[in-house]
């Protein structure tokens, strides 16, 4: 069974570069590498989508004080 395969052209030098690092960093081929970061991509995007769910909540409810916990101590050792 055949793997299918992707040819990127044109690719900007910078990310070559990085692309290399992280392969060099790993030990990986340039290939290997490609697939691995490939990868995370689902990942970092549910990563973002968690974020923004967060954030709707944040905005949505106002934000409670905490109260002081000493004068919380000292207000239940005074009853």
């Amino acid at each position: 069974m055949s793997m299918p395969s992707l040819q990127i052209r044109d690719m900007p030098e910078d990310l070559y570069e990085a692309l290399a690092e992280r392969a060099r960093r790993q030990r990986r081929s340039l290939a290997q590498q490609a697939v691995a970061d490939l990868s995370r991509i689902e990942e970092l995007e549910a990563r973002q989508r968690r974020e923004l769910t967060v954030e709707r909540l944040r905005a949505r409810r106002p934000a409670r004080r905490i109260s002081d916990p000493v004068r919380i101590v000292r207000a239940d050792r005074e009853r």
